[in-house]
């Protein structure tokens, strides 16, 4: 043939709904016409293509009509008459159809190869271009069009064919061109929104606004809410629905759906926003008459939102009105069951919403994964045992970092489906295949990450998610040339396609943030920060590129007003934890006003940032500015999670303030028992204040915050400070060559190397050496550069510890 079909399903595909056996009537009648077509029964063969209107379902009468033509158009062994008459019987039968209905795009191919075979060009382009009005990206169309374009203007007719074809084609073919005229998308359809509620007045409003102009009826079924969510629903216009919640998702979605007066049904949950933009694309859809179903490529964004990070995947939203199309299985429930397995019936749309569920803040609100846990539980103990069962089970425990159990669940979803040739097909596949492998490598089984990411790309080649999470179990195994490669291989692939539902980012800057954090720890700061670089170029919003980035320029050299504007420069817009996360590598290398202006943005746009208001504190208090330190430390409640952190910082910042008084001290001391500051630290705080000690009279537990304080001392050169505070540490419960070791630490870090030298030397001198003290003067003498005592002390330390 010259021209090219679009590529059929894999036999009579269609799910059995009314009928019975679809495939069986339908192989039989394939079979039927196949033996009468060689055998030039053309009557018969019409008789037979006339026969699928008999059968019951309305998916198998068009999958019998598309099979039987299909079969005509493959015919081998005809002479060019008998070929002339079989096309011209298969004109007649394709043209009937289309009288009944000519928005069918697959058909008016089909349709318009049959004219062109027989030399009707005309003909054969109006129905081209009828099917292109319907669906444009119809596989082969332009070069069916092509071909009919090459043929006019060389100006060829065909010869040979019989008289009676000739004549019946001058009636036909401008039959054909009229009924092709008519192939435009439907208009006057209707679209219900249907959906359930319960407690959502905080997502259902911008829910609601988003789409309310573009749909013609809102069902909304409330299961028992208790604030303002019905009186939301109605202000938008809805038509409110109350039913008792039973613990059964697919039951509260099919009662909004038999309420629904439209020809198409559409159906969002609260947390889900029509992206601005797209209403008039939503409702172009509903002229699609030949589809039954239709995908949006839905964005969940997971974390926190502005984190920048999200999952695409192509969500099933809307499909005609019929009522064999509900839902099944108490959550995460389904509906494509019901849906005819026919790839032209579905179409991914071009359609976007936005899913703010998988929001850290939101998740922890509603206890979801709680709820949905024992939902499922429960399923379980009915009997569940399917694939989607296990893997909604794996799922919700991995989102509450129960790593073990999601993979008790995902190798049983695996085990099931392993040999299952149909699995690709189900529309969670590709998520459980991420899960799974991440699952592996979170769970230590690295090996096995690898040889199952390797048969999943197999099977879903492109997956770049399989090869993200293969590249981290790489890393984790100690394997660093090679997971760099795997992480390089992410990046040259590039984000999967949202069929995959596939990580936004994870061949983007996901991808090059974990390989940069790789280089980062192997010294290569240049190249860690081109690649992170290049996140902020592509993906200003993503914050977790921000610290790593600074942390990398200062590395390199840059000072930190270089630094900030770097990367200020890159990311303009930056988000209160963006800034954040800028301020912690700068205040880390020692640039505590620079930190500061980023602080104090966090909080000029979130006053309530407890985190950034302690930072700040720090960064004050690094700068010695004591009463400034203290000041903002004390605007945290006593009751947050991280006062006691602020009580560190007060008392530290009231008793090493040299004109702070008692009155302050007081009440930071009351402060800190309000926080909850354990007695141990507060006795060390009050020694400290107190100026005099007895021996063994602070707690030895005070001795970990007693290190902190007093390097914090030495980095700030506040000597009279750290020497009264030196006093209290002897005082600590601890073994005498105890206290000398905390010292002598201390010392080493800040760059006291006598000092630390000289009390590892006194430890020895009173006690004899041990392998602490040998390895301590060890680093001394590295670090003054005398390598061969060095030698000489860490041999005597192996032999101490032998």
């Amino acid at each position: 043939m010259a021209l090219r079909l679009v590529t059929p399903a894999d036999g009579p595909a269609i799910r059995p709904t009314t009928s019975a056996s679809p495939r069986a009537s339908i192989a039989a009648l394939v079979g039927r016409a196949d033996a009468q077509l060689h055998a030039r029964d053309l009557d018969g063969w019409r008789a037979t293509f006339d026969g699928a209107a008999e059968l019951d379902d309305v998916h198998a009468r068009y999958v019998a009509r598309r099979a039987l033509l299909d079969a005509m158009l493959a015919v081998k062994g005809l002479n060019a008459p008998a070929l002339a008459d079989t096309y011209l019987a298969g004109a007649r039968a394709v043209c009937a159809v289309l009288e009944e209905n000519v928005r069918e795009p697959q058909l008016l191919n089909t349709a318009g190869i049959l004219f062109f075979e027989l030399g009707a060009t005309g003909a054969a382009e109006a129905l081209f271009h009828g099917a292109g009005r319907l669906d444009p990206d119809l596989e082969h169309l332009s070069g069916n069009l092509a071909a009919c374009k090459r043929r006019r203007k060389a100006n060829v007719t065909l010869q040979g064919l019989p008289p009676h074809v000739l004549r019946e084609l001058r009636t036909l073919g401008p039959h054909a061109q009229t009924l092709a005229r008519g192939a435009t998308p439907a208009t006057g359809l209707t679209l219900s929104l249907c959906m359930i509620v319960k407690d959502e007045e905080a997502m259902l409003p911008k829910c609601l606004a988003s789409v309310r102009d573009h749909v013609d009826e809102i069902v909304v079924v409330d299961t028992g809410s208790t604030d303002r969510t019905v009186e939301i629903a109605h202000e938008h216009g809805a038509k409110v629905l109350h039913h008792e919640w039973t613990g059964d998702f697919s039951e509260a979605r099919n009662v909004s759906f038999d309420a629904a007066t439209g020809d198409w049904l559409m159906y969002l949950d609260a947390d889900e926003v029509l992206v601005d933009g797209d209403g008039p694309k939503l409702r172009a859809l509903t002229g699609k008459v030949w589809r039954e179903a239709l995908f949006f490529v839905e964005t969940n964004h997971t974390g926190d939102l502005e984190d920048g990070m999200s999952v695409n995947h192509n969500a099933l939203r809307v499909f005609r009105n019929r009522p064999e199309y509900r839902f099944k299985d108490r959550i995460h429930e389904q509906i494509a069951y019901a849906l005819p397995d026919i790839p032209e019936r579905l179409e991914v749309t071009s359609v976007r919403i936005e899913h703010y569920g998988y929001l850290g803040v939101v998740r922890e609100g509603k206890e979801k994964s709680a709820r949905n846990i024992e939902l499922l539980e429960k399923q379980v103990a009915e009997g569940g045992d399917s694939p989607f069962l296990h893997f909604n089970l794996g799922s919700e425990y991995g989102a509450v970092n129960e790593h073990e159990k999601a993979l008790e669940h995902f190798r049983a979803a695996w085990a099931r489906m392993e040999h299952d040739p149909g699995r690709t097909r189900y529309g969670f596949y590709p998520s459980f295949c991420a899960r799974h492998v991440k699952s592996l490598h979170l769970c230590g089984h690295f090996d096995e990450a690898l040889t199952t990411g390797d048969r999943v790309l197999a099977e879903l080649p492109g997956f770049t998610d399989i090869v993200f999470e293969q590249a981290w179990a790489l890393r984790h195994q100690g394997k660093g040339d090679e997971a760099v490669a795997r992480f390089e291989q992410a990046i040259a692939m590039g984000d999967a396609p949202s069929k995959y539902s596939a990580a936004v980012g994870a061949g983007s800057f996901l991808a090059r943030t974990a390989l940069s954090d790789l280089l980062l720890g192997r010294g290569d700061a240049a190249g860690a920060a081109e690649h992170l670089r290049r996140c902020l170029e592509d993906h200003p919003r993503f914050i977790g590129a921000i610290e790593p980035y600074a942390r990398a320029l200062l590395r390199l050299g840059r000072t930190p007003a270089e630094t900030v504007a770097e990367v200020h420069a890159l990311a303009p817009e930056m988000a209160p934890g963006a800034r954040f996360l800028l301020a912690v590598p700068l205040y880390e290398a020692g640039a505590s006003a620079e930190a500061e202006v980023e602080l104090r943005a966090v909080l000029d746009a979130q006053p309530g940032g407890q985190p950034a208001r302690l930072a700040l504190a720090e960064a004050l208090l690094s700068q010695a500015r004591f009463a400034e330190a203290a000041q903002e430390a004390q605007r945290i409640p006593a009751d947050a999670p991280i006062a006691p952190l602020a009580a560190r910082t007060i008392l530290f910042a009231r008793i090493a303030d040299p004109e702070g008084g008692d009155e302050e001290v007081d009440a930071g001391l009351d402060y800190a028992q309000r926080a909850g500051l354990p007695p141990a630290e507060r006795a060390a705080f009050a020694a400290w204040h107190a100026g005099h000690v007895t021996a063994g009279s602070v707690p030895a537990d005070a001795a970990p915050l007693l290190t902190v304080m007093l390097e914090a001392l030495a980095r700030l050169e506040d000597f009279d400070g750290f020497e009264r505070l030196a006093g209290v540490a002897e005082a600590l419960a601890l073994p005498w060559r105890e206290r000398r070791e905390l010292m002598a630490g201390v010392y080493l870090r800040r760059g006291f190397l006598d000092s630390a030298c000289e009390e590892w030397i006194r430890s020895v001198e009173r006690d004899g050496p041990d392998r602490r003290a040998m390895l301590g003067l060890a680093t001394v003498a590295e670090l003054r550069g005398m390598p061969e005592d060095a030698a000489v002390f860490r041999t005597e330390a192996e032999g101490l510890a032998a």
